[in-house]
């Protein structure tokens, strides 16, 4: 009965010093920040963020510091969350927006949810979905998955999700994330198929908050990537083709990681699974690759125009 929504919070926070309890379903969850510094003496300076969404709309939440150990496994797309005594703050206007899967959904913009360990000691409690009631309204968690077909038509920049049975995949390598600078990403290539053209999935996956899982993405698995951004290279060289890239809210699931996942109720992923039960495991084995340099976006045919 004390519970609020986001909706009310938005409206009232500024009138208020303490918060009411909200219940909420994470919908996004983006891969988590490490902000140290030599000259800054903190003992966990993490952050991640999470867009969370009840019956009003959808708002970011901010997971500070050792909070970030404790709870950001644990906190996954879906989870239904129990918060009191968090903290709230004006937005933080340079961050990543996910695209939600409901376009019709409300989205809260002006302010954030903060998490801390103190001032004031926030307490989150992961709510089983067993014991998560109708009457609360909270929202489905929805997907925009898109076939391997319906790519070629999507504009650049364009938000998606893709599942598709891995045919290769590259080792990890490394891009500097400044010219000069020594923090380097860490990424690799892959290739996956879903059955609707002779083409695949290239996908160029950046090493998310997810090491599990992205050391072990290997050749007939099933891959599920969400938050998947459109490249498609503008340039005239003919050889280049359209690929995805992991953007700050990508998730990566492979074959051991799908049991519960609401992405396994979405009609596309059904339909790729059906689709795998009539290929012949053997021939597509014999068509798998793994390792190796995979130079990618290619370069023209002839030394003039590289």
């Amino acid at each position: 009965s004390k519970v609020t929504s986001l909706g009310q919070l938005e409206m009232t926070w500024r009138s208020r010093l303490h918060f009411p309890p909200l219940l909420v379903r994470v919908l996004h969850k983006s891969r988590l920040r490490y902000y140290g510094k030599p000259e800054k003496k903190m003992d966990m300076p993490y952050q991640a963020y999470f867009e969370v969404a009840d019956g009003s709309g959808m708002m970011s939440v901010v997971l500070w510091n050792s909070l970030c150990p404790e709870w950001y496994n644990s906190m996954k797309v879906g989870t239904v969350l129990l918060l009191e005594q968090y903290a709230i703050k004006t937005s933080y206007p340079f961050k990543t927006q996910p695209t939600p899967g409901d376009s019709q959904m409300k989205r809260f913009t002006t302010i954030e949810i903060s998490l801390n360990v103190r001032d004031p000691p926030t307490k989150i409690s992961i709510i089983p979905e067993e014991m998560v009631k109708p009457e609360w309204g909270l929202p489905e968690v929805k997907y925009r998955f898109i076939t391997r077909s319906e790519l070629d038509d999507l504009p650049n920049n364009h938000s998606c999700d893709v599942i598709g049975l891995v045919t290769f995949v590259g080792r990890a390598e490394r891009a500097r994330k400044r010219e000069h600078g020594e923090d380097f990403w860490l990424y690799r290539w892959a290739h996956a198929i879903d059955g609707t053209s002779d083409q695949p999935f290239i996908l160029e996956l950046f090493a998310t908050s997810q090491p599990d899982v992205f050391e072990r993405i290997h050749p007939m698995t099933y891959l599920v990537c969400t938050q998947m951004r459109v490249v498609r290279d503008h340039t005239e060289n003919p050889s280049s083709r359209t690929y995805l890239t992991t953007s700050n809210e990508s998730q990566i699931f492979i074959s051991g990681w799908h049991k519960g996942q609401p992405y396994t109720k979405d009609t596309k992923v059904k339909s790729f699974i059906r689709w795998t039960k009539t290929q012949n495991e053997a021939d597509q084995m014999k068509k798998a690759v793994i390792g190796g340099y995979y130079p990618f976006p290619r370069p023209p045919n002839n030394f003039s125009k590289y």
